[in-house]
Order: C-alpha cells, then sequence, then structure tokens
C-alpha cells in the first residue's frame, strides 16, 4: 500500500478490490482498563493531556446498584472526511487502499479548521514546547497506526485489549472478523446525522448514557461547580 495513493472524500467501502478497515469496539467486553490509552501514549509519545484515543464513561443507576458505561474513542476514519474538505493546505488526506484519514505535518498551519469540522473532537494540537522533535505546533490524531497495519499488524490499541473489545481489520474482506462482526450484530456508530460514515462501529453502546453531547466542550460553565469547589478547598 502507497501513501502516495489519497482521495479526498471518495467511498473505499465495498469498493472491490480495495482494502477498506474499520474498527468495531464490544462495549460489553470493555473493562475500562485504560490499557488501549496507555498503549497509544507508549506507541507515539504524545503529550500529557492530548490522547489519540480515549476511553469516556458514566457511572449510571442508583446506590448501591450502580455500574459504569464505557465508551472507547478515536477518529473514525470517516468515508467521507470532514476534515479533509475543510483543510486548506492539503495537510489532511484519505489514503485510496484502506480509507485511513492521516496528516502531513510538513503541511499543517495549524489553522485548527480540520479540528472544527470534525463532529467527534478527534483532533488536538501539538504544543510547542516539545522541543526533542520538530514535530509541534500542528494537529495531530489518531491513523488506525497506519504505520504497523502496512507491516501486517493491528494497531497497538487493538493488540494490548485485554477484554479483546477492540477488533480491527479489513471491512471489504467478507471473510474477516470485523465484517463478520458488523454482518452479524447490532452496530452503532456516533453522530450518524453528520452523514460522515464513520468506520468505527460499536456493538452494546448506549450513546445516551456514555456520551456527553459536543456542546460540553465549548460551554465555559460545565465545570463551573467542580471549579468552585476547588477554589474553596484548595484555595488556588
Amino acid at each position: 500500500m502507497s501513501e502516495e495513493l489519497r482521495l479526498s472524500s471518495i467511498e473505499t467501502r465495498g469498493v472491490q478490490g480495495k482494502k477498506r478497515y474499520a474498527m468495531v469496539i464490544d462495549t460489553r467486553r470493555c473493562i475500562g482498563c485504560m490499557a488501549c490509552q496507555v498503549a497509544c501514549k507508549a506507541e507515539y509519545d504524545t503529550p500529557l493531556g492530548v490522547n489519540r484515543t480515549w476511553v469516556p464513561y458514566k457511572v449510571v443507576g442508583t446506590y448501591p446498584n450502580v455500574k459504569k458505561h464505557f465508551l472507547p474513542r478515536l477518529c473514525n476514519h470517516c468515508d467521507d472526511p470532514p476534515c479533509v474538505r475543510a483543510c486548506p493546505v492539503d495537510a489532511t488526506y484519505k489514503v485510496d487502499d484502506g480509507g485511513f484519514v492521516l496528516q502531513r505535518y510538513e503541511r499543517c498551519i495549524g489553522c485548527r479548521a480540520c479540528m472544527a469540522s470534525c463532529p467527534y473532537n478527534a483532533r488536538f494540537m501539538l504544543p510547542s514546547h516539545r522541543t526533542y522533535t520538530k514535530i509541534n505546533n500542528v494537529v495531530d490524531k489518531c491513523t488506525f497506526c497506519f504505520h504497523r497495519v502496512t507491516q501486517g499488524l493491528v494497531p497497538a490499541c487493538v493488540q494490548t485489549c485485554i477484554g479483546r473489545s477492540r477488533v480491527f481489520g479489513d471491512l471489504n474482506d467478507p471473510n474477516s472478523e470485523v465484517s463478520y462482526l458488523v454482518t452479524r450484530n447490532a452496530t452503532q456508530v456516533l453522530r450518524p446525522e453528520q452523514g460522515t460514515k464513520p468506520q468505527v462501529f460499536y456493538i452494546g453502546a448506549d450513546r445516551n448514557q456514555t456520551e456527553y453531547g459536543r456542546d460540553l466542550y465549548f460551554r465555559p460553565d460545565v465545570m463551573e461547580e467542580d471549579r468552585a469547589a476547588w477554589s474553596r478547598n484548595l484555595k488556588i
């Protein structure tokens, strides 16, 4: 597979002769151990405060009958990615064979247009204080471990998942495990109303119980009570 093969928004799912990598996440198997998040941090050395993959949760129920609902998150490598269309310098692009949505760091100007267009909050800025590498002040995100997959390996988060909640493979291959799971199970994708055609599928997910609305990330008063409590008790 060549990184030079790239498209902007042409679908790759169901196209004969092409690979279409996807991930299936069975939330019934996720125990919230965060091994996937740690493995991703170790693989890419992402700075503190940002993550390529993360596992939000929500505690539901009434004491003593309570439990946590987990919803592992990452870039959805959409078949119609709005971030590709939004990028003014073609720094974000889609790989033809495989459907990966990747980033050219040398082209990125840090305008954050891709971040604003992503309905999954999957992108973040690499900070300028990373002096040990020149890759800073640019946008970063999950790549489905492109460098591993092209060598016949699975993504780091899939490799380390102890509950085998994450399954990765070629959705265009009818004999692959991801194809079997998507065909045989009721699956959900996040924010289907956006029309992005995401390629991360969830089994057993309850978005109402696990995922907060997108406005949460933009409202300045969301954490006001917590901030006030910290200020009172810690005098900060």
